[in-house]
């Protein structure tokens, strides 16, 4: 049994590998998509867009719910294990019989028939997902975060080196889904051996009814979440073709660099420090205050470069071939700044116990989506997919959860004084970077000259700030 004592160094060191595991895992995937974007062609990218919708609808709906009750549960979580591994593998199988009979529609329904081979060998990871579920989460609930990291860097490395050598060798998106299956089979396997625990079917039907009822509303929330942040890929998938779909994915890669990695590293910790101050409102405003603003201080900059400079960091990064994609960043990386500070809210709502809340406010910002983007499709193609994306973030989203942070007693006024440096640094290096953009022809000269001369504009507005970092201790 670990004691009180023992407790905040095991978390610690669990914090610190899975900050470690993000970074790797996000710095290397994008340094691999970088090399992929100059071996593929945008229809193969379109086309292993199509197959990867696919897989994470269903990846959604996957094990229903039910392994995240190995975490929470009291007592020894061995005892439902078995339940849990049954229940898992059942419903992942049923899935991928639907994704294997369903594959030749819902591709035609895409605009790419040519993607129902790669889709229904890429959804093979859903029976491996199926078959780990147990196994992860007993990872999650031991803090045994140094067994996560390992099979994590295996599957990096061995789907970053398959997916380039197929690639090399001409096998287009199939080259994509050949890696990430390797990857996906190779690393569990490796968790099974860490965690030393092999997938063993068993079925109570009283944990049964438990587990279902308590996974079930889970699995729900993440379709929903699912539907939200993929609709504009079946919107340009079902209205133009595969081709803008594949420019479409990679300025969507690049325009989410600051939601992969600054939202992703503040999530771990500003849900636990939200909860430590729930009952108190002027603690949890103020809690809300100093995390929104060591948030803000690195996102506003990095997208307001992606923004104005989106031409040369396109070019620059992928090659001239998909310059294309660059009048869609520049929207994106609005939407970026949206999520990243909506992710925020939503945590400090959970938090609270408004998890109904930001459900409804998932929803309602889906059905906005499925609204507008369509009509962007019709006006402007994929560029205007991107703005209506950025309008609805912008002018209905993040109000919305204003709104529902605003009736928890937080004061938006203060909040809003609190963010002015960097806002108005912001402000200063974006008009410095659209000098250098007009003195300039697009090129990585450009690039790198526009944000040296941003940021050095920036910095003075948010070095006074430099203390809050210390406060994530």
């Amino acid at each position: 049994m670990t004691t009180q004592e023992e407790a905040p160094p095991k978390v610690r060191r669990a914090l610190v590998l899975s900050l470690l595991n993000t970074v790797i895992g996000k710095f290397g995937g994008f340094f691999v998509s970088l090399l992929l974007a100059r071996l593929l062609a945008p229809e193969d990218f379109g086309v292993f867009a199509v197959a990867l919708v696919a897989l994470h609808a269903v990846l959604s709906l996957n094990e229903l719910g039910v392994s995240l009750a190995i975490v929470r549960w009291q007592g020894d979580p061995r005892t439902i294990a078995p339940t849990v591994t049954t229940i898992s593998t059942a419903s992942s199988a049923l899935l991928y019989v639907g994704c294997w009979f369903g594959a030749p529609a819902f591709a035609a329904a895409m605009g790419s028939p040519d993607a129902v081979g790669v889709l229904r060998l890429l959804c093979v990871s859903v029976l491996i997902d199926g078959a780990t579920a147990t196994a992860v989460q007993l990872v999650n609930r031991a803090f045994r975060q140094g067994a996560q990291l390992a099979a994590d860097l295996l599957n990096l490395v061995v789907t970053c080196g398959l997916t380039v050598t197929l690639a090399l060798n001409g096998a287009g998106a199939w080259s994509l889904a050949w890696g990430q299956l390797a990857g996906n089979a190779l690393s569990a396997l490796m968790l099974l051996k860490l965690v030393d625990y092999w997938p063993r079917p068993g079925f109570d039907r009283r944990q049964a009814r438990e587990l279902l009822a308590f996974g079930l509303p889970l699995a729900a929330a993440s379709f929903v979440v699912f539907a939200m942040l993929n609709v504009d890929y079946v919107v340009i998938g079902r209205l133009l073709d595969v081709t803008a779909l594949g420019f479409y994915v990679v300025a969507f890669n690049l325009a989410s660099w600051p939601v992969n990695t600054f939202s992703v590293v503040m999530r771990r910790v500003s849900l636990a420090a939200f909860a430590r101050v729930q009952d108190s409102a002027s603690s949890r405003g103020e809690a809300l205050t100093r995390l929104a603003v060591i948030l803000a201080v690195p996102t506003l900059p990095v997208c307001a470069a992606l923004g104005v400079l989106a031409l040369p960091a396109v070019t620059t990064l992928y090659g001239g071939k998909w310059a294309a994609a660059a009048v869609v960043v520049q929207f994106l990386a609005i939407l970026g700044v949206v999520r990243v500070f909506a992710e925020l809210c939503y945590d400090f709502l959970v938090a609270l116990g408004r998890s109904r809340v930001c459900l409804w406010l998932q929803v309602g910002w889906f059905l906005s989506l499925l609204v507008a983007l369509p009509l962007g499709a019709l006006w402007n193609g994929i560029a205007g997919v991107a703005a209506l994306h950025a309008v609805v973030a912008s002018a209905v989203v993040l109000p919305a959860f204003a709104g529902m942070v605003r009736r928890t007693g937080v004061s938006l006024r203060r909040l809003g004084m609190a963010l002015g440096r960097p806002v108005v640094g912001v402000v200063v290096m974006v008009g410095v970077m659209f000098g250098v953009r007009a003195l300039t022809e697009p090129s990585a000269v450009q690039l790198f000259l526009g944000v040296g001369a941003g940021v050095l504009v920036y910095v003075p507005f948010v070095w006074s700030l430099r203390g809050r970092l210390r406060e994530l201790r």
